[in-house]
């Protein structure tokens, strides 16, 4: 029970990592929080978790839902403990290199990738710090740290993840708030079947090659690097952008 009696919000946890998180979170003794878009998804994982979750519809692109939504958590529960920024958007089908990439499919992959991110932790950050610390979790990616040509909506977001998580772990750590990152890659999640494995030039049996552990990543398998992060146990930990992606980011490519 590494997360008995604390409260943790968790962004995009209607499906794939998210939902893997909130179930084994709430396994682990939290009370979770899912902020979701998708009123479905969300109601689906509150009610298979009881009262042991809070849904709260929130759409993390609008800065005024998020900070409705952590006003809620506040006057619902009392506290937070810590904060697990997993919303993330891919349109595999229309991001692109920055001289062909429409402008509309950037700002979308911003709103919920950067901003979402952003707006999260203005809003949760007061609360944590008021309850005497806490810990954020934010999801960056393998395209932070590697060069992959065609998605550089998506990678100039996750490069602003890292960023911001080593500029906010310097910043509150010494007022009790850690803030680490998760960079996955090859998880087989909703978001990769409808944009990598839908794509007829995608040669999944190359990828898999490439990758050291030979397989796709389970959402699982972020949720306990994430339960790690989040909980007490990771204490020394602030700062750190922690590699999920099998090996395939440190394989070399010839």
């Amino acid at each position: 029970m590494r997360l008995e009696g604390k409260v943790c919000a968790i962004t995009g946890a209607g499906s794939g990592i998210g939902k893997a998180a909130a179930r084994l979170f709430s396994t682990e003794g939290s009370h979770v929080v899912l902020l979701e878009i998708d009123e479905d998804s969300g109601g689906r994982v509150a009610a298979e978790l009881g009262d042991r979750a809070t849904f709260i519809r929130t759409d993390v692109s609008d800065p005024d839902a998020v900070a409705e939504s952590f006003a809620q958590i506040d006057r619902e529960l009392g506290r937070l403990d810590g904060l697990y920024n997993n919303a993330s958007v891919f349109f595999g089908d229309r991001d692109a290199s920055v001289t062909d990439l429409d402008l509309d499919t950037y700002h979308e992959t911003v709103a919920v990738n950067q901003n979402g991110v952003v707006y999260c932790c203005k809003y949760a950050i007061p609360i944590l710090e008021r309850d005497g610390g806490g810990t954020i979790v934010n999801t960056a990616s393998s395209a932070a740290i590697s060069g992959i040509p065609g998605c550089d909506a998506y990678t100039a977001t996750k490069g602003a993840t890292v960023a911001l998580t080593r500029a906010m772990a310097v910043a509150y750590a010494p007022r009790g708030i850690r803030v680490n990152c998760i960079a996955p890659a090859g998880i087989l999640t909703p978001m990769i079947r409808e944009s990598n494995l839908s794509d007829p030039s995608f040669d999944e049996q190359a990828f898999l090659t490439k990758t050291p552990v030979r397989r796709w990543g389970q959402p699982e398998d972020i949720a306990n690097v994430a339960l790690f992060l989040i909980s007490d146990e990771s204490a020394y930990v602030n700062g750190s952008m922690v590699v999920a992606d099998g090996g395939i980011t440190i394989t070399p490519m010839f």
